[in-house]
Formats: structure tokens, C-alpha cells, sequence
């Protein structure tokens, strides 16, 4: 089931399927800022990514003397979503703990996404409620992808991102299982704000970065003033990827990455594991302005 989001200016469809962005346009000019979903190249648009981001060595996540499968970027982005609150401008989604999910993640957890929407601004809200009687543990993240080139404007060449400040950053990659590389970086920028984007950047996967200060990225044009803003709090790390020569571009930031090749520990010994004791929150947000 869809629901729309409707301001003066923009329109927003959620799907309940993953809580899932899958529709962000100008009401003024009609132009889609979201990807189609097209499977030729990625049938995903947006989806959360709860609660591990990336892969785990061996499909398998290790929780005190058990271990558990689970596939890359956990399960909520392929799980039914309830809408427990809408309006015109707001809509709230909740997943719960259920029988599927202990199968994998044996913790009892509320996971709530939050869309609001005032004029071209989409601000996303994500919370994380533990209602266990234990800590639990998890990685969690976005994975929002914009058309490039925007409105059918020139090519990926005509387009950069630029992030809110200067950056000095070493970019991660991915070996064949979606595991991270032991060693292998490559400088990407220094002190520097601009990244130029072509299709080849991304033909050895995913650019991946941990802890990067800019608080937003945008993603802009050569060629016009349409643009794309990312801004986030909650969210250290990052990851930017397009599949080969896709019309598209992932502007993802994260909390955690995905495990090393040689990574044998526990799931509390992940990057970017996030803690949280019974009874407790953990919020973050993420919020879209397109121009």
C-alpha cells in the first residue's frame, strides 16, 4: 500500500513495503528526484537498512553462543511496515519484533520511520525502541537514490557533489561477497568540497567512508540549478554507489559498515554497532530538499 504526502510544492509516495521512499517530485515543474526502481539496473529506491548494514562474513551475524543468518542490509527494507499515523504532510510506518525477524535478530525491538513534509523539504525520522529485557544491538542506515542526470539534463559528467565542508577522505572497497577489503583505500579527496562523478568511479563498487564531518551533501548540476540536498544527523559514515553506468546516483550515510573479510568477532565487535540499553531510543533523520 502507497500513501502520498502532498505540500504546496512537492508530493511524496511511502510504500509500506520497507517504509520505502518511492516517489519524491516537484508539484510545480513534475520533475522525479527518485530513482524508477527499474530492475535493469536496481529495483530499489530508497530503503532502510536495519539491522546491519552491507554484508556479514559468511551470511551469518554472532549473538552470545549462537549464531544467525542474514542477508546484506538486514531484513526491514523487504518487511511489511504498519501505518500507524497519517495527514496531509505526515505519515508515521512501525516494524516490529516479530516471529520472522527473531529467526535472525533475536532482539524485540519498535522501529519507527517519520516522513514529513513542508514544501520541497522531506525530513525522515528514524527511531529505534528497544523493548527487550536486553541490550540489543544494531547498525543502521539509509539508502536513498537520485536520478543523475536530474530532469534528463546532460550526462553524469555534468554532475558533482558537494559536501558541507571540507573533506579529507579515504575511500574503502568492497571484495566480490560485499565484504570490506583489508588494507585497500585509496584517497578520494583533501580538503576539498567538490566531488565530480563519472561512471567509472563507481565500476569497482561502492565508494565507502567512515566518519565523515560534513553534515549534508548536495548533489548538483553543471548545467541548471536543479539539485538534490542531503542533510543528516545520527549518521557517521557514508557510502555513495551506482550500479555500472545506471541513470542514478546512492547518496547513503550510515552508522556502521559492513564487516571485514577477516572479521571473526561478535556482533557487539561490528564498526558502527550501536548499543542501546532496555527501554531506550535511539533517533536519527535524514532529511531531502529538492531544487
Amino acid at each position: 500500500m502507497n500513501t502520498t504526502l502532498r505540500s504546496e510544492s512537492a508530493e511524496a509516495v511511502i510504500s509500506t513495503l520497507g517504509a520505502e521512499l518511492i516517489s519524491f517530485s516537484r508539484q510545480d515543474t513534475g520533475v522525479e528526484y527518485m530513482w524508477s526502481g527499474d530492475a535493469a539496473y536496481w529495483t530499489g529506491r530508497s530503503p532502510v537498512l536495519f539491522p546491519i548494514i552491507g554484508a556479514v562474513r559468511n551470511g551469518e551475524i554472532k549473538i552470545g553462543e549462537h549464531t544467525y543468518k542474514l542477508g546484506n542490509h538486514g531484513f526491514a527494507r523487504r518487511s511489511e511496515f504498519t501505518l500507524v499515523e497519517a495527514s496531509d504532510t505526515t505519515a508515521v510506518f512501525l516494524l516490529s519484533y516479530n516471529e520472522n525477524t527473531l529467526a535472525s535478530y533475536p532482539f524485540q525491538f519498535n522501529l519507527y520511520l517519520t516522513y514529513t513534509l513542508s514544501g520541497n523539504r522531506l525530513e525522515i525520522g528514524y527511531r529505534v525502541d528497544n523493548i527487550d529485557q536486553q541490550e540489543i544491538l544494531f547498525q543502521l542506515g539509509t539508502h536513498p537514490a537520485f536520478n543523475c542526470p536530474l530532469n534528463g539534463q546532460g550526462g553524469i559528467e555534468d554532475y558533482y557533489l558537494e559536501f558541507g565542508e571540507p573533506e579529507t577522505l579515504e575511500r574503502l572497497f568492497l571484495n566480490d561477497s560485499g565484504l570490506l577489503i583489508n588494507g585497500r583505500t585509496e584517497p578520494v579527496l583533501t580538503e576539498e568540497q567538490v566531488l565530480p562523478l563519472s561512471h567509472e568511479m563507481f565500476y569497482e563498487g561502492a565508494l565507502i567512508f567512515k566518519v565523515v564531518a560534513s553534515r549534508q551533501i548536495a548533489l548538483r548540476s553543471k548545467l541548471s540549478d536543479a539539485s538534490v540536498l542531503v542533510s543528516y544527523e545520527g549518521f557517521p559514515d557514508l557510502g555513495i554507489w551506482q550500479p555500472k553506468d545506471a541513470p542514478f546516483v546512492c547518496i547513503e550515510p550510515w552508522h556502521g559498515v559492513a564487516d571485514e573479510e577477516n572479521f571473526t568477532g561478535a556482533i557487539q565487535d561490528k564498526a558502527g554497532i550501536i548499543t542501546l540499553a532496555p527501554g531506550a531510543q535511539f533517533n536519527s533523520s535524514l532529511t531531502i530538499e529538492i531544487n
